[in-house]
């Protein structure tokens, strides 16, 4: 069967593997360049199913309310007049409870687990090299109410399997000795050993080629304008290139997709949530992080590849606005200076910004959709990078007619009817 992708970041190129591995011909139509050139090129670089957890919780909207008000706020919203928005909030806010956050992250946990043990797959299969590493995520805490308020994703690890580690102060630096110097800062942590790392960019650049080794073709700078729908099927995908014709049909255009299928009566509830990123040279490895460190309070991650660090974090609701301010480096700046100071040549930091694409319980959608030959594979929020492998194999099963190997349970489109 030929199958048409549209996007080629980390998401759409593992989507794009694993079909084409099924005995599929794909081709994947891309309006930039090259592959990974958007909200796959420079995110956190976490590979974190013990940290999937939605937005959405008990709690949440007083947290959102302190953060607002917080000096180097995590969050910011920019007042829009966006009904998208507000739509959005509204669905959000309405799984702010214990029963929905238990669902919603079990839903995450069975497809980053998933996704994770596929990657590893992958990795030894094609001898990929990444700057990975498996080595966990610590997150930490600076204050004990965050302590009590991590029973909450406790409960969840415990339902769903996921081993962790609940950490004393001294403790974390047993896995973390960078961090020796903030001991003063920190009350605790909460350690997922079974995370990885890695740059999201250099894999998705390696398997684009090794997709090409097995035969799918990729078009570059072909700005999708529609697809067109006659009879309950996709026809053909309007492109500033041409028409482009497939037996079916992937979208997978993040914080994009909902603009393209609004015309074909599906309406997506997914936002662009901004974050931002810096990445320096290690120039002092003793004062480095190990892995990944996750700051609970400034919601920013710091990542170890081999030679750099990447700081990744802040959310703004800011609708699709690429902007990149002086003013919003300022929390990822904060928590590498104050958590490993001296271990990265800041003066040479390269900082970005990219749009993760959110749905309001945290599940992104996979799947199939009404119309007979259109398919999705979008809405993975921050953890895109994650779920990737996953979500791709999962996707390829259901297209291919085969099982997939997990619980199909609340992953597609099906769940907001």
């Amino acid at each position: 069967m030929k199958v048409l992708i549209l996007g080629s970041g980390v998401i759409g190129v593992t989507t794009a593997w694993y079909l084409a591995q099924a005995g599929h011909e794909v081709t994947v139509l891309e309006r930039q360049s090259d592959v990974a050139l958007e909200t796959s090129f420079a995110n956190a670089g976490q590979i974190s199913p013990g940290y999937a957890s939605p937005w959405a919780g008990p709690g949440v909207p007083l947290k959102a309310v302190k953060w607002l008000l917080q000096d180097l706020s995590p969050l910011r919203i920019n007042p829009l007049t966006d009904p998208a928005l507000y739509k959005w909030m509204f669905k959000l806010l309405l799984n702010c409870n214990e029963k929905s956050y238990q669902r919603n992250k079990s839903r995450m946990l069975r497809l980053a687990e998933y996704s994770r043990d596929n990657l590893k797959t992958l990795r030894q299969q094609l001898a990929l090299n990444y700057d990975q590493r498996s080595q966990g995520t610590l997150q930490i805490f600076r204050h004990q109410k965050q302590l009590k308020n991590a029973n909450h994703d406790i409960a969840a690890l415990i339902a769903n399997d996921i081993p962790y580690q609940q950490l004393s102060t001294a403790q974390c630096f047993e896995y973390e000795p960078a961090l020796l110097g903030s001991a003063h800062k920190i009350v605790g942590g909460l350690r997922l050993p079974g995370d990885e790392t890695g740059d999201c960019y250099q894999f998705t650049q390696q398997l684009a080629q090794q997709c090409q080794l097995i035969g799918v073709k990729f078009l570059f700078d072909h700005q999708i304008n529609k697809i067109v729908k006659n009879n309950n099927r996709i026809t053909c995908v309007e492109t500033s290139q041409g028409e482009f014709c497939s037996d079916a049909y992937v979208v997978a255009l993040g914080s994009y997709s909902p603009l393209l299928v609004k015309e074909l009566g599906i309406s997506l509830p997914i936002y662009p949530v901004k974050g931002y990123s810096l990445t320096a040279p290690i120039i002092d490895s003793a004062l480095a992080p190990v892995s990944t460190v996750m700051d609970e309070t400034y919601k920013v991650a710091v990542t170890r590849f081999d030679d750099r660090i990447r700081v990744g974090g802040t959310a703004e609701l800011t609708g699709f606005n690429l902007s990149l301010p002086r003013s919003r480096h300022a929390n990822v700046n904060y928590v590498i200076n104050d958590l490993f100071a001296g271990a990265a040549d800041m003066s040479q930091a390269e900082y970005w910004t990219g749009l993760r694409p959110m749905t309001p319980d945290g599940t992104p959608i996979i799947g199939d959709t009404a119309i007979e030959n259109l398919f999705l594979n979008t809405g993975h929020g921050t953890l895109g990078w994650t779920m990737a492998t996953g979500s791709a194999k999962y996707l390829s099963d259901i297209i291919s007619g085969v099982t997939p190997d997990i619980d199909t349970e609340g992953l597609s489109f099906s769940r907001y009817n």
